[in-house]
């Protein structure tokens, strides 16, 4: 019997050993689908890529993650209050100064503030939908409806007006610091679709 075992035994670590080297060279290297956006001292911009949508495309899905970096302290005391763009889309055929619906972000006091941003017809508003966590992935959505935009993060939603109806190209708008000031330090911002 026990002779009986160990031939099982020994038979049952070879069948495994064997099941292993065949999976071993099907195993794919897994990808890294996050994007590193990096915003340098003294710019405002982390990209100059454009890339459009179509016009039926109106469901948008992000992961992003902020690291350490996102913590800055402006030289004007007021500019704290500066809503920095993360990511969005022009709308109405325009240009994204024009019209736009975008995340934003800000660094104050000792939290990092994730807010809605519009440009309608040339004028901006703005406001907070949640505060999040550094080093740690959140998810971001955004649906563009007729008549208005919905909003997420990590399940928290918002609705935002929308100015037009129309189903006009739009291109992707990316990180990008400030207003009036450029970015302090090189800031990093992690993005996957």
């Amino acid at each position: 019997m026990y002779s009986n075992l160990k031939t099982t035994l020994i038979w049952l670590v070879s069948l495994l050993a064997l099941v292993a080297l065949v999976k071993l060279p099907s195993c794919k290297k897994i990808e890294d689908d996050w994007t590193t956006f990096r915003i340098k001292e003294g710019s405002h911009r982390s990209t100059n890529t454009v890339n459009f949508c179509g016009e039926d495309d109106t469901i948008f899905s992000w992961d992003i993650i902020f690291d350490s970096t996102a913590k800055y302290i402006t030289d004007e005391r007021e500019n704290q209050y500066d809503i920095n763009k993360l990511i969005g889309w022009s709308d109405c055929g325009d240009n994204h100064s024009e019209n736009s619906i975008r995340f934003g972000w800000r660094w104050l006091d000792d939290s990092l503030e994730i807010h809605w941003f519009k440009h309608d017809a040339g004028v901006f508003t703005f406001d907070l939908i949640k505060k999040v966590s550094l080093c740690q992935p959140h998810n971001y959505e955004l649906t563009i409806y007729t008549w208005d935009y919905k909003m997420g993060v990590d399940g928290a939603y918002v609705y935002v007006p929308r100015n037009c109806v129309q189903r006009k190209r739009k291109y992707m708008l990316y990180p990008y610091f400030g207003g009036d000031e450029t970015a302090p330090h090189d800031i990093t911002i992690k993005i996957k679709k």
